[in-house]
């Protein structure tokens, strides 16, 4: 069993076992994030769903309002024009077949991918690469079109996409420990209702098993999901 730190283990101390408010939990772990750098602070959400089957599957994109804090390095493959499109909109990387094959050895150095429709079947053939990374381009998150423009810019914005893992968990950074309470609050009520909008046609029972947030370094702090869901947006 792997040993807890004197830090770790004075910031446990600070977390009670029981739910807590939103506006307090993220208070919390504001002041748990005492790290010598800006923390990134995650939501880790259990759902009611069995992603092996298709209609309790959950992917999609969620644009936090006050963005992630985070550089979110693009890497776009496409063809003739619109590699230069591409780049004119700000994306860290741009090719055709070279960057194909660039991929293909292992050199990924990007957070997100997008490709254009016609390029798809080339990029279909790197889903061994991409698909555990979770970097496969897909038309329902966004991460396939010919609007490249508009999707290089909305990503850069804070635009991200999650899904549900393999046992029903969504992991997905939602701002940073320098962030107000306020601007987390505003991101993560974005997140629970994106979560809600979405919910699988095939889920049933329970749908929100459990919420928990964490920073990067920091004990997580379990929320009260109605609580949450109360709260109206810009209030």
């Amino acid at each position: 069993m792997p040993k807890i730190s004197k830090r770790l283990s004075g910031l446990l101390a600070n977390v009670e076992s029981r739910l807590y408010m939103p506006i307090e939990a993220l208070d919390l772990v504001k002041k748990n994030a005492t790290a010598k750098f800006d923390e990134t602070i995650e939501a880790h959400i259990r759902l009611g769903i069995d992603p092996k089957y298709t209609d309790q599957q959950l992917r999609t994109t969620v644009a936090l309002p006050q963005g992630t804090g985070q550089t979110v390095r693009i890497a776009v493959i496409a063809r003739g024009e619109k590699v230069a499109e591409a780049k004119a909109a700000g994306a860290d990387i741009a090719g055709d077949d070279e960057l194909v094959e660039t991929i293909a050895k292992g050199e990924m150095n990007f957070d997100l991918l997008i490709a254009t429709p016609d390029m798809m079947p080339k990029v279909a053939k790197l889903g061994r690469i991409l698909g555990p990374r979770g970097l496969m381009p897909n038309p329902k998150s966004g991460t396939v079109t010919t609007d490249l423009v508009s999707a290089i810019k909305e990503f850069k914005a804070g635009k991200l996409e999650f899904r549900a893992d393999r046992t029903g968990i969504v992991h997905v950074r939602f701002g940073k420990a320098s962030f107000s309470t306020e601007a987390l609050l505003d991101n993560l009520k974005t997140l629970q209702e994106s979560i809600d909008r979405n919910k699988p046609s095939g889920a049933k029972g329970r749908y929100w098993k459990s919420l928990y947030i964490t920073s990067t370094m920091g004990p997580s702090i379990p929320i009260d999901v109605s609580s949450l869901q109360d709260i109206k947006q810009g209030t």
